[in-house]
């Protein structure tokens, strides 16, 4: 680690190393906007992960900004005993407290704040839609005073930064962008005018709280849509608000229109915004943070030794594992627990209404599923190396019980390895590597190449046992199903059979998706005939949006309300929808319409009374978020 753990400064701020967490919404706030006990637990982690500074997630500074009853508020005094709470905490576990201030703008809804969004212009958000309310000037002076009544809060909460949020299709990034700034007065047209209500923020904040005090602001650099934002012209805006008060620059991309960027799923390449980071930092001559897809240590040092940046964010990789920075300094890589970018923090905040990730179960709990040492040690035979025997497996062993994991392959990971085949999902080996190390450092005893029946089950004597043995796949009842060149996913990926030219994938949901993406870049001409209406319904959003893109980037073929009738030796007969038949010749036929849990050795050994769980597809086929879930509250209470 050549720079990433030397010591930097903002000012007088003294940070101890070059890495710093991001505003994440964690939306673990009260319904009123208040800090709970578990927002504090959250942050505590955060902060005790050796980070040198944690900037607590979008607070807003106005009722009307709000993007959820469960955004945290900083725009009423009430909020400042909360906020420095979490201040106190912050800073007691090493760390530098920030926090970024923050109004939504267009980027809310009616059904949320009660009244039309307030916007520079009439233009509703691309994605919310829904009318909004052009800002009148009298308007934009009350807006500017509430960030800048808002920082005085911050800082009375002991906040020793304040990050000022204009990027992501927020209100002030909606001013500084022509993609959603038609203004015709002083604050629209020309770069001056639309940087004007950012500019006249940031005075007022440096005129309120003095010379001295650290103040950040987060711009999306590219927006990436017609008429956005570019970095030429995130370069212009970002000199006038350095001359009025900025100190240093948070590098992101995206908008309301463009948010695979603004949270970027695994097809995107890792550290994808750093360029963007580094044109700035040649231009200005302020301190440059970069921010995305930043999962991995030695990726992270190299970033600031090739200049493009001085501070490497790391956000959802502090999510997925508190300890990253105190492993990355120990040379712990293969401990670290990194985040593999599927983007379920995102998925769960949309659908849940607060954060939770697929790799680390504890977030959001941290405090209910602390590693408690066992009151009685078992031994406890495990069947099944996919996620959810491995993270039981690990976690069980950890608290002192005797663990072995029988895996009937020579290999662990189960359905996460053979995914990880796809060039677009390689970084599950992260998640298996590094359950797989946990495993071993705690002392689980591996027995591979084994296959378990009940006769194993009552030689071996255990005095749990936890089946993780997963799912197998679903077989239409279709003509044809058992030829030979048809295939499950599985076997299209292990890479054994080469399945030819052309090939009918009979699915389009995620796995569906992924096969024949993986298919079309092996040179395959590839066709997915799906029953409903949709493609890659249950994926996330922008991880869906970019996959869909690509499949018609590699001129796969999309059949949508169809259904196959028959499968034949070298053709597949369907009926689309409105009832026309079709033939498509073929080489090969992939199902992929989903999997049922296996579970016979469940059923075998209750009837022989054994004490026996399950976790995972062989309790109920669904993905790897319920398995890792699943195992680690189980594992927790053995």
């Amino acid at each position: 680690m050549e720079m990433l753990f030397r010591p930097f400064k903002i000012k007088e701020l003294n940070l101890s190393n070059r890495i710093v967490m991001p505003p994440l919404a964690s939306f673990l706030i009260e319904a009123d906007g208040s800090m709970t006990d578990k927002t504090v637990e959250h942050y505590k982690r955060r902060a005790q992960s050796g980070a040198s500074m944690v900037i607590v997630e979008a607070c807003a500074v106005s009722a009307d900004g709000i993007v959820s009853h469960h955004q945290a508020r900083i725009d009423e005094d009430r909020y400042t005993e909360g906020l420095s709470k979490i201040a106190r905490t912050i800073r007691a576990e090493g760390a530098i407290p920030a926090v970024q201030l923050h109004h939504a703008g267009r980027q809310t809804s009616i059904k949320v704040i009660g009244v039309k969004p307030k916007a520079p212009s009439p233009l509703p958000c691309p994605t919310i839609k829904g009318e909004v309310e052009p800002m009148s000037v009298d308007q934009i002076q009350e807006m500017v005073w509430k960030f800048v009544e808002a920082s005085r809060r911050a800082k009375e909460a002991g906040f020793e930064l304040i990050e000022v949020h204009g990027a992501h299709g927020y209100l002030v990034n909606q001013f500084l962008s022509p993609f959603s700034n038609i203004r015709e007065d002083e604050y629209g047209g020309s770069v001056e005018n639309r940087t004007r209500f950012a500019k006249e923020i940031v005075e007022g904040i440096r005129g309120l709280l003095g010379p001295d005090y650290p103040i950040s602001f987060k711009i999306s650099a590219e927006e990436f849509v017609p008429n956005g934002l570019t970095t030429k012209e995130s370069i212009e805006i970002l000199k006038i608000l350095v001359g009025a008060g900025v100190d240093v620059v948070q590098v992101s991309a995206g908008n309301d229109a463009t948010p695979e960027w603004i949270c970027q799923p695994m097809f995107m390449k890792a550290a994808c915004l750093s360029p963007y980071a580094k044109q700035i930092k040649e231009a200005l001559n302020i301190p440059v943070m970069t921010v995305g897809r930043i999962n991995d240590p030695i990726l992270a040092d190299r970033i600031l030794v090739e200049g493009c940046a001085d501070l490497v964010c790391i956000g959802r990789g502090l999510i997925a594992d508190p300890e990253f920075v105190i492993k990355a300094r120990e040379g712990r890589f293969d401990e670290i627990r990194r985040c593999i970018a599927c983007n379920t923090c995102m998925q769960s905040i949309f659908k849940k209404g607060k954060v939770e990730c697929l790799v680390n179960p504890t977030v959001g709990r941290e405090k209910e599923m602390g590693i408690i040492p066992a009151t009685q040690r078992r031994r406890i035979m495990v069947v099944g190396a996919g996620p959810g025997g491995l993270n039981f497996s690990w976690v069980a062993a950890k608290r002192g019980h005797e663990v072995h994991l029988f895996e009937k392959e020579n290999h662990v990971g189960g359905q996460l390895r053979v995914g990880a085949v796809t060039s677009f999902k390689r970084e599950l080996l992260n998640l298996i590597n590094f359950q797989y190390s946990q495993a071993r450092k705690n002392g689980v005893v591996f027995h591979m190449g084994t296959l378990v029946d009940v006769a194993l089950v009552k030689e071996f004597g255990p005095d749990v046992v936890v089946l993780a043995t997963g799912s197998k796949p679903i077989l239409p009842d279709i003509p044809g199903v058992d030829l030979p060149h048809v295939f499950t996913p599985s076997q299209a990926l292990n890479g054994i059979t080469q399945l030819g030219q052309r090939v009918v994938v009979i699915g389009g949901g995620p796995t569906g998706c992924e096969v024949a993406l993986h298919l079309a870049e092996g040179g395959s001409e590839v066709f997915i005939v799906e029953l409903q209406e949709k493609l890659g319904q249950g994926l996330e959003s922008s991880t869906k949006k970019i996959l869909l893109n690509v499949l018609g980037e590699r001129g796969v073929k999309v059949f949508l309300g169809s259904r196959v009738l028959s499968i034949a030796k070298d053709r597949v007969r369907l009926e689309e929808k409105g009832g026309t038949q079709k033939e498509i010749l073929v080489d090969a036929v992939v199902i992929a319409i989903g999997s049922k849990a296996d579970d016979t050795l469940y059923t075998e050994l209750r009837a022989m009374n054994y004490p026996v769980f399950k976790v995972g597809d062989c309790l109920e086929a669904r993905n790897a978020k319920e398995a890792i879930l699943e195992s680690a509250l189980l594992a927790r209470s053995i």
